[in-house]
C-alpha cells in the first residue's frame, strides 16, 4: 500500500492499479487551513457518512466497500478538477462575493442566510490552496470537460442536493449548501468521487432558523466562527490579500472540540437513522 497523496482530511493510499483507500482522519481545515488540533472520532463519522450516502443516493460512484471504522475502498478514477458547490441560501463565501458586488441578480435582497429562490450552482475550481469561482464558460473554453459530461454533472449535482435536502428536512435541519466531486473511471463513465459528510455540507437546525445572522450549525461552521470572532480569519485574508503564507493557525479550545465532535455524531444519526456506536 502507498501513500499518495496527503490531504486536508484524509489519506489517498493506492492499493492496486485499479483501487483506492481513503482512510478518514480527524484532522479538520477551514478557509483552506488544515488546523493544528484533531476532532475526536470525525473521521469516522464522515467515513459512515460516505458510505449512507453513496449507498442511497441512486447514482453511479466510485464506492468499492467501507473497511471499518474510517477507511472507504474507491475506485481509481482521473478526477475532474472541479468542485461542484450548490447552494440553496445566501451564506459563507457566496454572500461574502454578494457584499462586494461581484455576484448579482440573486433574485432576493443581501440578507445573510436568506434562502435563494432555487438552488444555485456555483462551482469552484479544486486546489489544496485554495479554491476559486469558475464560470461554466470558463469550464469549457479549458477544456476540463466536454459540455455532455458538464451538463450530466449540473444536474446530477442539483438533484443530489434535493434529495439530501429533503432527507435534511424530515430530521429537522436546513441543507444549505453542498460540495461534490466526480470523476470518470477507464470506460468514460461519469462517477461520484470523494465523499459528502459534514465536511461537505453545511447543516443547520431549522428551529433555530432566522435569516440576518449567523446560524447554529452542525458541521465544521462551528470551527470557522470561532476561528472568526478570535480575528483569525481576518489575519488570514490580510495575508492572503498581500501574496503572504497564511498566518499559522490556533489550537481550538476543548470546547469547540468536543462540541464539534458531539455535532458531527449528532447529524449522522439524525440523518441516517443509525446508532453512532
Amino acid at each position: 500500500m502507498r501513500l499518495l497523496r496527503r490531504g486536508k482530511v484524509k489519506d489517498i493510499y493506492e492499493l492496486d492499479e485499479k483501487t483506492l483507500l481513503f482512510k478518514f482522519s480527524d484532522r479538520v481545515s477551514a478557509f483552506d487551513v488544515i488546523l493544528p488540533t484533531p476532532i475526536p472520532r470525525k473521521g469516522e463519522v464522515l467515513c459512515r457518512f460516505a458510505k449512507f450516502f453513496f449507498e442511497n443516493l441512486g447514482v453511479a460512484h466510485h464506492m468499492v466497500e467501507m473497511n471499518p471504522p474510517n477507511s472507504l475502498l474507491v475506485k481509481k478514477l482521473k478526477i475532474v478538477p472541479i468542485e461542484f458547490v450548490v447552494r440553496g441560501y445566501l451564506y459563507g463565501s457566496l454572500y461574502e462575493r454578494v457584499i462586494r458586488g461581484e455576484v448579482k441578480n440573486l433574485g432576493i435582497e443581501s440578507i445573510l442566510a436568506a434562502r435563494l429562490p432555487k438552488p444555485l450552482l456555483d462551482p469552484t475550481t479544486k486546489s489544496d490552496l485554495m479554491d476559486v469561482p469558475i464560470t461554466r464558460e470558463e469550464i469549457l473554453s479549458s477544456s476540463i470537460i466536454d459540455e455532455e459530461r458538464l451538463r450530466y454533472m449540473e444536474s446530477t449535482s442539483i438533484a443530489i442536493y434535493e434529495k439530501i435536502s429533503r432527507l435534511a428536512d424530515k430530521a429537522g435541519f436546513i441543507l444549505a449548501d453542498l460540495k461534490l466531486e466526480y470523476g470518470i473511471d477507464e470506460s468514460g463513465e461519469v462517477l461520484l468521487a470523494d465523499s459528502i459528510g459534514p465536511d461537505e455540507f453545511r447543516l443547520w437546525p431549522a428551529e433555530t432558523y432566522s435569516p440576518g445572522k449567523p446560524q447554529e450549525s452542525y458541521d465544521k461552521q462551528i470551527v470557522r466562527d470561532w476561528l472568526i470572532k478570535t480575528g483569525y480569519k481576518s489575519r488570514l485574508d490580510e495575508a492572503r490579500s498581500k501574496g503572504l503564507p497564511p498566518p499559522p493557525p490556533p489550537e481550538l479550545p476543548r470546547e469547540i472540540v468536543e462540541f464539534t465532535s458531539m455535532r458531527y455524531i449528532e447529524a449522522y444519526e439524525r440523518l441516517t437513522g443509525e446508532v453512532f456506536g
